[in-house]
């Protein structure tokens, strides 16, 4: 089946082959639940590779999500379920129902306009009779701090919200206090609940911000990773292991490190 150049109908018909008795052991036997994961990881390696402003990365990594869908929907026709001109038709539908300011009467004249007649479509399409009905639609399979800025966008849409950011950050430092009450008075249970209300909290500045929490905790823990490196890369090369090396020792390498980053000379390998 080699061609030149192929087209979607044609990764159709692959999946449609890699299913089939005569195909291959290990795409035969996948189902949704054994596919979760890797649609998971695949769309994460797209956000990667936007931070790597790669386009050919990009596209790549697109295909993967693609072939994800595709492999979904071939499983779904084998069940009867539906097919992937399924997907299309009901994805189409959905665009042209929520742009009614493009393919019908309705008027948006900003982004935000858009975003209060979407939020106002769904809600009729999901049959959601309360605020609390739309707060249980955000998935809870979504990661916490994602989730968290999701429900509090949607809490806000009704003014239950902060005025600023201030008064957000003073909740922030409220909850701080609170944590550190819990644990040095050795409740450990009252301080996993205080730790949550931090966090959310944070979340909440995040959004005030226009920060979404999961990328900027991603780029953190990559910096981490950046400072370890260099912190264990010259230990080696002074002879010596980590687990020889004084706190003291590692904390003056991690301020090297940072100094290396803020005049941008501590590449990433």
């Amino acid at each position: 089946m080699q061609k030149e150049r192929y087209t979607f109908e044609d990764l159709v018909e692959i999946m449609k082959t890699l299913r089939s008795p005569n195909g291959c052991p290990w795409d035969r036997e996948q189902d949704h639940e054994s596919l979760k994961k890797y649609f998971i990881e695949e769309t994460y390696e797209v956000l990667e590779a936007i931070d790597m402003k790669s386009p050919e990365k990009l596209c790549e990594e697109l295909g993967d999500v693609l072939l994800q869908v595709v492999f979904h929907a071939r499983i779904a026709e084998e069940n009867g379920s539906f097919t992937i001109h399924d997907v299309i038709d009901d994805i189409s539908k959905k665009m042209i129902h929520r742009h009614e300011h493009v393919f019908g009467k309705a008027r948006a004249e900003t982004a935000d306009d858009v975003l209060d007649l979407w939020d106002k479509i769904k809600k009729e399409e999901k049959g959601a009779k309360t605020q609390t009905d739309i707060l249980k639609d955000v998935p809870a399979i979504l990661p916490a701090l994602m989730r968290s800025y999701k429900v509090q966008e949607k809490a806000a849409k009704v003014g239950f919200d902060w005025d600023n950011v201030e008064d957000a950050w003073k909740k922030v430092k409220e909850e701080m206090e609170e944590l550190h009450e819990a644990y040095t008075g050795g409740d450990m249970e009252k301080a996993e609940e205080e730790l949550g209300d931090l966090l959310f909290a944070v979340v909440n500045v995040s959004r005030f911000l226009k920060i979404q929490p999961e990328l900027a905790l991603t780029k953190t823990i990559n910096k981490f990773i950046k400072r370890f490196e260099y912190i264990e890369t010259k230990s080696s090369e002074s002879g010596k292991q980590l687990t020889d090396m004084t706190l003291e020792e590692m904390d003056a390498l991690w301020d090297k490190a940072k100094e290396l980053d803020r005049r941008g000379e501590n590449d990433e390998n």
